[in-house]
C-alpha cells in the first residue's frame, strides 16, 4: 500500500467553520483551495465601482469576505498571519475543476442533506479517483450522504467532524459510512492526531455522534435542573466552570458564545431522531429557551442571550444576567457556596469531586444530581454511540474543554458511590457497570507500566487505550520513575538516558524549590544521564517567577536576600545553558516572565503550537531580572552583522520587553526573537511534546554534545544606544503615552540593553550584563510604584498601569 500524504486540500464552503478549517490546515503547512458559491446580485460597493456579475472580484466576493472576516476574528484562527498566503480562494463554478489536483476534499456547506448531495454530485464530476472526500457534518447520517455515489467515492468518503473553533478545540470525530474502507479510517485516525494535533475519535453513525450527544445532553439536563432547584444562571456558571475543570465560560456563557440557535439545532436533531432514547424528553426545549429563540436573544451574535452587556453609570460596561423566572435582565448576581470554599486548597481538579458531592449545601445537591444524571446517560450510550468508554471521555475533554470526562469523574468519586447517587435520583446505571463491579473490577481506568488501561466491556477486563505509544504521559510515570522530588517539582526518568524536570508549584510559578530542583536535575543528569527536558503537562508551562516572594523581600527591605534570590535565578538559567548535557525546554500555553527566561536559556526548545510566550515584567514595574534582559541584548548582538543599522536591531528587542509582547502562538515567538528559526521546534499536538523533547535531547547527545563556552563577545553599543533610548522615553512621557514610572522602568532596561553608559561599542561578557540587569531590577524594587503594581498583581492577577 502506498503512503498517503496530504499536500493540498480543498474546503468547500467558507462560512465560520469552513474558513476556520482552511486556516488550521494552513497552520500545519498544507496548501488550501477554499471555494464557495458566487453572488446572485451586486452589492452597493460593487455597483458604485461599476462592476458586473462576471468580474472575478464579484464572483469570489463571498469566499474572500468570509476568509477576511475569519482571519480578523478573535481568537485568531491562524498561528501566524502570513500563513494566510497558503490559502487560495475561488468559486464553485469557475474553480471546481481544481479539486482534481487535491488530496482531500472537505465539504462544509449548510446542514441540509439535499444541498450536500448536490455538492457531492458536482464534486464527483471533477474529483480524481482515490481522493479522500469528507463531510464536516454535525449530525446528518453519513449513510444518507453517499447514496447514489460511485463505489470509489463511497470507499473514500466519511464524516470528519471538527469542532469550532478548529484551531483551538481538539476533538476530531471520524464517522465511517457504510462502505468506508478501513485504510481510509486508519489514515484519518493517525493524520488527525499527528498532523492536525487533534484527539481523534472514531464514532458511530448515530445522531450528533459522540461529543454533541453527550455534551448537549449535559447542557439540556442542566437547563431542566436549574429550574427545578431554583438556581440563577450565575450560580450554575460558578458551579460548572473552572472549579470542576471546565472552561471559564461554564454553561450559560458558553451557550451565548456558541449561539443558542446552534444548541437548539443539535438538541432538536437528537429529539427528532432518537425517539428510543430513555432521556428523550430531556432534549425537549424548556419554555425559557423557546422564549429566547422567539425574541432572537441568541447570545453574542445578537448582543444578548443569557447575559447582556450594557453601558452603566459613568459609561462603564456592565453585565446583566437573565432572570429565568421573569425572563427580564437584572444586575449580575454574585454566586457563593460553602462547598466551593472547601476546594480552594485542592489544586488538582480530579481530587475535588469527592468533596463536591459531599457538600451539605445547594452546591453539593447540585453536583450529586448533575453527576448522577451524566453518569447514567453516558453509561447507557454504550454501545449505541461507542463501544469503548474512553472515547466518550476523550470526546468531552477535546470537544468541550472538560479536564475530566464522565467516567474519569465517576472513578474519582468512586464507582459504588456514583451508583449510590444514581439510585438516589431514582435511576439505574447501565447493566455493564454492575457486572463490572460484580466481577471485582472497581474502576473504569487503571495505569500499568506508564500506560492507561480502560475497562473493555466485551472483554470484561482492562485493556490498553490504543495510540499511546507516541506519547509520554507524566501523570502515568511519575510514581514509578521519580528520581528526585521537593515541594516545587519532581524529576522523572523518561528512559533512554533522559531526565525530565516537572514543575508542581501553584500555577507552576518558579521559586526557590523549582530552582533547587533544576540544579539538582542537572547534577543528576551530568553524573548519570545524557540529557534533560524541562516540561510539564499542566494548564500552563509557567506564569513566571514567584512575585509574592519578591514582594515580601522588597517590603521588608531585605535587599541582600533579594539580590541573592535574583542571582540564584540567573545562575540557574545560565547553568541550564552551560551544563555538560543537552537541555531542552518544552513550553506550552502561558509561558511568561521567568518561564520565558528559562525557555530562552535552553539548548533547544520544543514548543507546543499553542504557546503564549513573553517577558511581561513591565506589568509589575520591573525589568526581566532572571537573564531575560541580558539575553535579548545578546540576541540583538548576534544579529548586528546582518544589519547595517545596529540600533534598529537593538530597538526591536528593547520594544519586545518594553511593550511586554506575548506571542499568540509559538510561531509568533519566532518573530519576537524568543524562539530561533532553524533550531527550535513547534509541535502541533501537545500530547506528543514531551516525547518529542526527549527525542531531541537524545539526538543531541548521540551526535556528541559538547558543553558550550561562556560568551565573552556580546557587542553592546553603550552611550550611542542609551542616548537614543532615553530621548525616546522622555518624549513618550512628555506626550503622556507613558507615566513617569513607566519611563523609569524603560530607562533601566535601556541601560542594561545598551551595556551601560560605555563611551563606545564594546565586547562584554554575559556575566557583565547579568550584573547590571540584577542591579537595575533591585533598584526598581525600591520604588513605591513598583510595590503597588506587584501588590495589585497579587490581588487581582492583572497588571496595573500607572
Amino acid at each position: 500500500m502506498s503512503k498517503r500524504r496530504i499536500n493540498k486540500v480543498a474546503v468547500i464552503g467558507s462560512g465560520i467553520m469552513g474558513s476556520g478549517i482552511a486556516c488550521h490546515f494552513a497552520n500545519i503547512g498544507v496548501e488550501v483551495l477554499l471555494l464557495d458559491i458566487i453572488p446572485r446580485e451586486l452589492n452597493d460597493k460593487e455597483n458604485a465601482k461599476g462592476l458586473s456579475l462576471t468580474d472575478k472580484a464579484v464572483r469570489n466576493r463571498i469566499v474572500n469576505d468570509a476568509l477576511t472576516a475569519s482571519v480578523k476574528s478573535r481568537p485568531a484562527p491562524l498561528y501566524h498571519i502570513n500563513f494566510k498566503n497558503r490559502i487560495t480562494t475561488g468559486n464553485l463554478e469557475d474553480d471546481i475543476s481544481k479539486v482534481a489536483d487535491v488530496d482531500w476534499i472537505i465539504e462544509v456547506v449548510v446542514e441540509r442533506l439535499d444541498i450536500k448531495k448536490q455538492v457531492f454530485e458536482n464534486l464527483e464530476k471533477h474529483r480524481t479517483p482515490g481522493t479522500l472526500i469528507t463531510s464536516n457534518t454535525s449530525g446528518i447520517p453519513i449513510k444518507f450522504m453517499n447514496e447514489g455515489r460511485s463505489e470509489d467515492f463511497q470507499k473514500h468518503f466519511c464524516g470528519t467532524h471538527f469542532f469550532n473553533p478548529p484551531r483551538y478545540l481538539k476533538l476530531f470525530e471520524i464517522i465511517p459510512g457504510p462502505n468506508t474502507s478501513s485504510e481510509v479510517l486508519e489514515f484519518f485516525n493517525s493524520y488527525g492526531e499527528q498532523f492536525l494535533g487533534k484527539t481523534t475519535v472514531i464514532a458511530k453513525d448515530t445522531p450528533a455522534f459522540i461529543g454533541n450527544r453527550i455534551g448537549i445532553y449535559g447542557i439540556q439536563s442542566l437547563f431542566h435542573l436549574v429550574k427545578e432547584m431554583g438556581l440563577s444562571i450565575e450560580e450554575v456558571d460558578k458551579l460548572t466552570g473552572p472549579v470542576i475543570g471546565r472552561p471559564k465560560s461554564a454553561t450559560f456563557r458558553t451557550v451565548d458564545v456558541v449561539g443558542l440557535d446552534t444548541l437548539v439545532h443539535v438538541a432538536k436533531g437528537i429529539y427528532d431522531n432518537c425517539p428510543d432514547d430513555e432521556e428523550h424528553e430531556v432534549f425537549k426545549l424548556p419554555e425559557f429557551v423557546n422564549t429566547l429563540m422567539e425574541n432572537k436573544w441568541l447570545g453574542s451574535k445578537t448582543g444578548q442571550g443569557f447575559y447582556k452587556k450594557v453601558k452603566g453609570e459613568g459609561g462603564k460596561s456592565q453585565i446583566l444576567g437573565l432572570d429565568l423566572e421573569t425572563l427580564e435582565y437584572r444586575k449580575g448576581k454574585r454566586a457563593s457556596f460553602p462547598t466551593l470554599e472547601l476546594t480552594k486548597s485542592i489544586d488538582n481538579v480530579i481530587d475535588r469531586f469527592k468533596v463536591l458531592v459531599s457538600g451539605k449545601d445547594k452546591a453539593g445537591e447540585f453536583y450529586r444530581k448533575s453527576f448522577a444524571l451524566m453518569f447514567t446517560y453516558a453509561s447507557k450510550r454504550i454501545p449505541e454511540i461507542s463501544d469503548e468508554l474512553y472515547k466518550i471521555d476523550d470526546a468531552m475533554k477535546a470537544g468541550f474543554g472538560w479536564e475530566n470526562g464522565p467516567f474519569e469523574i465517576w472513578d474519582a468519586i468512586g464507582v459504588e458511590k456514583g451508583i449510590e447517587l444514581i439510585k438516589a435520583m431514582g435511576k439505574e446505571p447501565a447493566a455493564w457497570v454492575n457486572e463490572m463491579l460484580a466481577a471485582g473490577i472497581t474502576s473504569f481506568y487503571t495505569v500499568k507500566d506508564g500506560a492507561t488501561y480502560y475497562y473493555d466491556i466485551p472483554q470484561k477486563k482492562h485493556s490498553k487505550v490504543p495510540g499511546q505509544d507516541a506519547f509520554i504521559i507524566l501523570n502515568n510515570i511519575r510514581k514509578s520513575s521519580e528520581v528526585f522530588k521537593n515541594s516545587g517539582c519532581v524529576v522523572e526518568d523518561l528512559g533512554d538516558g533522559i531526565l525530565n524536570l516537572e514543575f508542581q508549584s501553584k500555577m507552576n510559578t518558579i521559586g526557590g524549590d523549582v530552582l533547587a530542583g533544576l540544579n539538582k536535575a542537572i547534577d543528576i543528569a551530568e553524573k548519570d544521564f545524557d540529557g534533560l527536558v524541562v516540561g510539564n503537562q499542566g494548564a500552563n508551562f509557567s506564569v513566571g517567577a514567584n512575585i509574592g516572594m519578591i514582594f515580601m523581600m522588597a517590603v521588608e527591605q531585605e535587599y541582600d536576600e533579594l539580590n541573592m534570590a535574583i542571582k540564584y535565578f540567573q545562575d540557574s538559567v545560565m547553568r541550564l545553558r552551560y551544563s555538560s548535557i543537552p537541555t531542552v525546554v518544552a513550553p506550552q500555553a502561558m509561558t511568561l516572565g521567568g518561564g520565558c527566561e528559562m525557555t530562552l536559556h535552553a539548548d533547544r526548545v520544543v514548543a507546543a503550537a499553542e504557546s503564549y510566550i513573553g517577558l511581561v515584567e513591565f506589568g509589575v514595574g520591573v525589568i526581566p531580572g532572571g537573564g531575560g534582559s541580558k539575553e535579548m541584548a545578546l540576541r540583538a548582538s548576534d544579529l548586528f552583522h546582518k544589519n547595517d543599522v545596529e540600533l534598529n536591531v537593538l530597538q526591536e528587542y528593547f520594544l519586545t520587553i518594553g511593550m511586554a509582547k506575548v506571542s499568540t502562538s509559538a510561531y509568533e515567538a519566532f518573530d519576537l526573537g524568543i524562539l530561533k528559526k532553524g533550531k527550535d521546534i513547534v509541535v502541533v499536538n501537545k500530547d506528543r511534546q514531551i516525547a518529542t523533547a526527549k527525542s531531541v535531547a537524545r539526538s543531541m547527545a548521540d551526535l556528541g554534545y559538547t558543553q558550550p563556552v561562556r560568551r565573552k563577545d556580546v557587542k553592546v553599543l553603550g552611550k550611542q544606544a542609551l542616548g537614543m533610548f532615553l530621548v525616546g522615553t522622555d518624549s513618550m512621557e512628555a506626550a503622556n503615552f507613558i507615566s513617569e514610572h513607566d519611563r523609569k522602568i524603560a530607562d533601566k532596561l535601556a541601560y542594561v540593553m545598551a551595556g551601560g553608559d560605555l563611551s563606545e561599542p564594546t565586547l562584554v561578557t554575559e556575566q557583565y550584563l547579568l550584573d547590571i540587569e540584577r542591579e537595575a531590577f533591585l533598584s526598581l524594587c525600591t520604588e513605591r510604584k513598583t510595590l503597588e503594581r506587584i501588590e495589585h498583581m497579587l490581588k487581582t492577577g492583572k497588571p496595573l498601569r500607572n
